[in-house]
């Protein structure tokens, strides 16, 4: 480690260390004979006496000295001082892009667009130099005070013609490419799929694979697909999603080829969010996703020395190793000569059997032409009978002509195949979009929903989300007793249960003056807590009643309370049945009244009411009638009109609700918190605030009123520590139409 006024060079004074990598430290110094501060970055002495190390080091700074671009880090100057091997660099006041996620949990799509662009600016002019950089991820991307970008760190970067890239040169495997995770060769295309990995990071605030070693990464990126962005961010942009999409590919055949292209793309992007003008490539035979196979595991757990030691394995996957490969490039390009010539006898192959299946295909397709027109003209002239027997399967096919104002009804996806679903919508011109899986009683493989309901008319070009079925999942029954009733049933029903809620009364504990189980409170489920049950199945909830009174029991006082509190209060009563009235004097989700009253006597098996206030708004568009009040959330917000279609909607009897549960959020002390929803209605954001200012109890039951159509939101937590409030966390939530 270099000290703090030590000359290089008799040039650059050591100002401080400020960061440090694999095989070199990096300080900030003072370059006297230009007057300017410099960064400095200087070879570990453990590698100084390595010739192979000095020289892929000097080899580093040539390939970047020669390169010159506002979005790339510049090299100054290349040298050795009495053993001490360095390179100087532009020295840029800022943070990397890894430190600003991290700092703003996620970047907007439009922060996230600009950067992107910026990145690929600076990979395509070294690109164009002949350089790969090999190691694009946010940690070598920074970010100036001014706000410009510059790629720096060309750390394994070497010219794109050596064509060889060892087994251990892989960067950071978070954001290496599927060909380099197998040691293979890598070129342009890998910077393009590292950006696309750095892209989704910045609209998701996480990394598309992850997990406990670096070899179980790597082998993610060779086999399992990606959780679509949109998953984490609801409002990404479809073009912006399918940009990601395209750059992240398996196959580099099927990704961007250049990254000219990909700027394009993110160019227009922005001036068309929702467009449909980024070209996936279809899967072929020749482009199907890579599935590891056991001796490239092997490879992948063995380093070129057949080191059996994970440890070791993933300490120099994680290091920048810049090793020789043990093979002379000479005898890898003929190998590799000799491969490109058998692909090619391959494709030609192909091409001519393409030919033939082609001749053949129009031949048939001739004949089947034919006889059709014959039985069209047969029908016709009356020669040929049609019958009324329709196929009811094919019927349900028959696509649906357009409405004169171009929209197309939204189909049925259910139960279909993504392959039937596919060629459902593709004559009515939607877009489908994959999110992912879900636990159903559909059978596995099939789409199990989908965010558009059937019959809704829609414009050409609309996208419908939906969800893939993992089938029946095998859960245990959980142990329910001592909760209340109303949180075991969203518990119950959480795990794809069905549940019945029956209320029975409870034996007396020992002093036979007091219920086992009070009034309100789970006390067990049939089949019994442990069993292992399937989504779907039906299971029975019993709720204590309290000790029997027989006809007469004192009625509890509920006025007050919170709906879900006053309901599990009137755990003894068998029938209660809720209103709603609006009311200036009681907060929004507090009961304003009951019949019977409190403290009078009354059969516990006779109908209850009690009425629930609904704070300012009109019953049916409050936000939650448990906890709180609509109000306006920011400048950006357009309460008012949402209220305005909530109304309007639960007047035509359109309720759109959304009933998850919010578990314990970390970092949470036990304060006052605000729940504030936002949704996007007609292209404006919009936000209410669900809770503010009150203690919860953690599992938290949401009961919120959305705007009427927009099946997601997302849901802000924040808590309010020494009298102002911090977030906690943001989650992204889905509403459903109110049957």
């Amino acid at each position: 480690m270099l000290k703090t006024g030590m000359i290089i060079a008799e040039r650059y004074e050591i100002v401080g260390k400020i960061g440090t990598g694999g095989m070199a430290d990096v300080y900030k110094a003072k370059d006297h004979k230009l007057n300017r501060y410099v960064g400095v970055k200087v070879l570990k002495p453990e590698f100084r006496d390595d010739a192979t190390f000095v020289k892929k080091f000097r080899s580093e700074a040539q390939a970047a000295a020669g390169l010159t671009h506002p979005n790339i880090v510049n090299v100054f100057d290349v040298g050795e001082d009495e053993g001490i091997y360095y390179i100087v660099m532009e020295l840029i006041e800022g943070i990397t892009l890894k430190e600003y996620i991290s700092k703003k949990g996620k970047l907007s799509v439009k922060e996230a667009t600009s950067i992107a662009i910026q990145v690929s600016m600076g990979l395509e002019a070294a690109h164009s130099h002949g350089v790969v950089h090999r190691d694009v991820k946010p940690q070598n991307i920074m970010i100036s005070i001014d706000g410009k970008v510059k790629v720096t760190d060309f750390g394994i970067a070497r010219a794109a013609s050596s064509n060889t890239i060892s087994s251990n040169v892989m960067g950071s495997v978070h954001y290496s490419s599927p060909e380099q995770v197998r040691g293979g060769y890598s070129d342009e295309k890998s910077d393009i799929y590292s950006l696309g990995i750095t892209l989704y990071e910045m609209v998701t605030g996480r990394v598309p694979f992850d997990g406990d070693t670096t070899v179980a990464i790597a082998i993610k990126h060779l086999q399992e697909e990606m959780v679509p962005p949109s998953v984490y961010t609801p409002d990404l942009p479809y073009s912006l999603e399918q940009i990601i999409f395209k750059c992240t590919q398996k196959s580099v055949d099927r990704r961007y080829q250049k990254m000219e292209d990909v700027i394009a793309d993110l160019k227009h992007s922005l001036i068309d969010p929702q467009g449909n003008f980024v070209k996936l490539t279809s899967v072929d035979n020749d482009a199907k996703t890579v599935v590891i196979s056991d001796k490239e595991l092997g490879e992948i757990k063995h380093t070129p020395k057949q080191k059996t030691d994970i440890e070791e394995l993933e300490k120099e996957i994680n290091e920048t190793d810049y090793d020789e490969p043990d093979e002379p490039v000479s005898r890898r390009e003929r190998e590799r000569e000799r491969e490109r010539e058998r692909e090619r006898a391959r494709r030609r192959k192909k091409q001519r059997n393409s030919g033939l299946i082609i001749t053949i295909l129009a031949l048939i397709l001739g004949a089947a032409l034919l006889v059709v027109l014959i039985i069209f003209i047969g029908r016709a002239a009356g020669l040929i009978g049609g019958s009324d027997n329709t196929d009811p399967q094919q019927e349900a096919q028959v696509t649906q002509a357009p409405a004169d104002n171009g929209q197309v009804a939204v189909p049925d996806l259910k139960g279909k195949t993504e392959d039937e679903a596919k060629t459902l919508v593709s004559d009515l011109h939607l877009g489908l979009q994959s999110m992912g899986e879900e636990a159903s009683t559909q059978e596995k493989g099939r789409i199990s929903s989908q965010d558009l309901d059937p019959g809704t008319m829609v414009d050409q070009n609309t996208t419908i989300k939906y969800y893939i079925s993992k089938g029946t999942q095998n859960v245990s029954i959980p142990d329910v007793s001592g909760t209340t009733g109303i949180d075991a049933q969203q518990q119950l029903e959480d795990l794809g249960l069905v549940v019945q809620v029956q209320k029975v009364y409870s034996e007396a504990d020992d002093t036979g003056s007091y219920p086992q189980v009070d009034p309100g409170y789970s006390m067990y489920t049939e089949p019994s807590s442990g069993t292992t049950a399937k989504s779907g199945d039906s299971v029975t909830l019993y709720v204590s009643r309290g000790l029997d009174f027989g006809d007469s029991a004192e009625v509890p006082d509920v006025v007050g309370m919170q709906k879900n509190d006053a309901l599990t209060t009137l755990g003894k009563f068998i029938n209660i049945t809720i209103n709603e009235q609006m009311s200036t004097d009681v907060a929004a989700g507090e009961v304003i009244s009951q019949d019977p009253v409190g403290g009078e006597a009354a059969d516990p098996d006779q109908p209850m009411t009690i009425t629930i206030s609904t704070g300012d708004q009109e019953p049916g568009t409050q936000t939650d009638t448990s906890t709180g009040s609509v109000a306006s959330a920011g400048d950006s917000t357009d309460t008012a009109s949402s209220n305005d279609a909530a109304s309007q909607a639960a007047a035509a009897g359109e309720v759109w609700k959304c009933t998850q549960r919010l578990n314990t959020p970390t970092g949470y002390n036990g304060g006052a918190v605000r729940l504030e929803l936002v949704q996007e209605v007609g292209g404006v954001p919009t936000a209410s605030v669900i809770v503010d200012g009150q203690k919860i109890t953690f599992p938290y039951q949401l009961d919120i009123t959305g705007a009427p159509g927009v099946s997601e939101g997302t849901l802000y937590l924040s808590e309010e520590v020494d009298g102002s409030y911090q977030e906690l966390g943001h989650y992204p939530i889905t509403f459903e139409k109110a049957e």
